[in-house]
């Protein structure tokens, strides 16, 4: 199930007549997101299969299966940095079990996100999304 966050940003998408002002709104998003501190763009963060730079740095609140799951996310491209707002919204408040469960995939297609990306920008949220699920999985497992 996705967050009330995300549920936000579907509504405001259907009343949004074109994809240029959905492009603009994600970029908006984007523009409203905390800048990453410099000290956390390291190659440990830095998510490959993105045509851009793309850093996301977990941010897990508690332990195990509980343990509340989130990140902080930059990239050098407006876009994507926008994307990464959409991810962070769509995987608010959810705890590391509960990341698992997400299609986001699916979520994302509500959307049109998969219709209107560029192939290259597709596969960088793919990896983006494994990256999160990766580190719900190792945080589950302790």
């Amino acid at each position: 199930m996705a967050s009330a966050a995300f549920e936000d940003i579907a509504e405001t998408f259907e009343f949004l007549e074109d994809w240029e002002e959905r492009y603009r709104h994600v970029i908006a998003l984007g523009k409203e997101m905390p800048a990453l501190a410099e000290a956390f763009k390291v190659p440990a963060l830095k998510v490959d299969g993105c045509a851009s730079q793309v850093w996301l740095r977990p941010v897990i609140s508690g332990q195990g299966k509980a343990a509340v799951f989130g990140f902080e996310g930059e990239s050098d491209a407006m876009i994507v940095r926008g994307l990464i707002a959409v991810l962070h919204a769509l995987y608010a408040g959810a705890t590391v079990d509960e990341v698992m469960t997400i299609d986001a995939p699916a979520e994302l297609a509500r959307l049109g996100l998969d219709e209107h990306l560029s192939s290259q920008r597709s596969n960088g949220v793919r990896a983006m999304v494994e990256r999160i699920r990766e580190t719900a999985a190792a945080e589950m497992a302790g």
